[in-house]
């Protein structure tokens, strides 16, 4: 038994008539009419008494109708009780990151935003390695990736930013081993490498005046942690590769210093991955709204400051 059928009854019992019902349903009086025949139908009985100038309650019809307004108000109520619901940030977020995003910046930012909503329970699960939402029991997870492939998931995703990496390391480091200048230098510093599985990031791709540079480093450091290669950097370890988001405040606070300027390397992006849209509850929202923030925040600094330009790190 269809609700809309049921809301078609009630509003011809109302007004005494199939085409003003319509009317004020929004509805062809062609589908009114198909609507109490399918209601008749299902009931077994005639609702309405028909004349060629009148329609009215049948004695059944008379018996059903307040079952039916009861009914819908039932339904009302309870599709009120879950939108009111679903506008209040509470309940549990489930909730998947790198380890370097969940020790730093979405630390901070959960602590904001569960401070503001004591309701809503958090259940993080920070790993390098990637996420399996079933197995894990994850809703949503933050991740570094492209629009294709966020096409060939199959899952709904935020595009939350470009990301950009720069090349960078401490300024004892570089005074001690001095700056690469090109990225032939490259080759006589020594790399801080991030490793996943079995594969070691020992190959870094440069851009310059839209040549693209592939330059194979050395290196006596590899970690499948990207928080420990930032921490070796500022240690003054090295030199590594890192995404701007990750090592914003290090370049604005001096721990770390920017180094082959004149080279790019590939934006990425971040998104916010969920295997379903039923699984977009305000808490998601919420935190997807403040991270932009954040993120934007940390852009406009490092503009100013001149650690990078509008060109490296366009808005999304």
């Amino acid at each position: 038994m269809k609700t809309e059928d049921l809301s078609v009854f009630v509003k011809v019992a109302e007004v005494n008539s199939i085409t003003a019902a319509a009317k004020k349903l929004d509805i062809s009086s062609s589908a009114a009419s198909m609507a109490i025949k399918r209601l008749e139908e299902q009931l077994g009985v005639a609702l309405f008494v028909r004349s060629t100038r009148r329609i009215r309650l049948s004695h059944e019809g008379e018996q059903y109708l307040p079952m039916a307004q009861q009914a819908l108000n039932t339904l009302q109520q309870g599709l009120s009780l879950i939108t009111e619901e679903k506008q209040s940030v509470n309940g549990e977020l489930r909730m998947a990151m790198s380890s370097e995003m969940g020790r730093n910046l979405m630390r901070e930012l959960l602590n904001k935003v569960q401070s503001e909503n004591p309701e809503l329970s958090l259940r993080l699960h920070v790993s390098d390695s990637r996420v399996d939402f079933y197995r894990d029991g994850v809703d949503v997870a933050l991740r570094a990736m492209t629009k294709e492939a966020v096409k060939e998931s199959q899952m709904y995703g935020f595009k939350l930013c470009n990301i950009p990496h720069v090349i960078c390391a401490s300024p004892e480091y570089l005074e001690k081993y001095g700056e690469p200048l090109t990225a032939d230098e490259l080759n006589q510093h020594n790399a801080l490498l991030y490793k996943l599985y079995d594969q070691t990031h020992n190959t870094w791709e440069l851009v310059k005046e839209n040549e693209k540079i592939k330059v194979k480093v050395r290196s006596n450091r590899a970690v499948n942690d990207g928080d420990i290669v930032r921490r070796w950097c500022v240690d003054g370890m090295g030199v590594a590769k890192k995404s701007v988001i990750d090592v914003a405040e290090d370049l604005l606070s001096g721990k770390l210093k920017r180094v082959l300027h004149q080279y790019q390397v590939p934006l990425t992006e971040m998104w916010i991955m969920l295997p379903s849209r039923h699984l977009i509850t305000p808490a998601v929202r919420l935190v997807r709204d403040e991270l932009k923030l954040v993120i934007e925040d940390r852009r406009q600094k490092l503009i100013e400051k001149g650690l990078l330009n509008e060109r490296e790190w366009p808005c999304s």
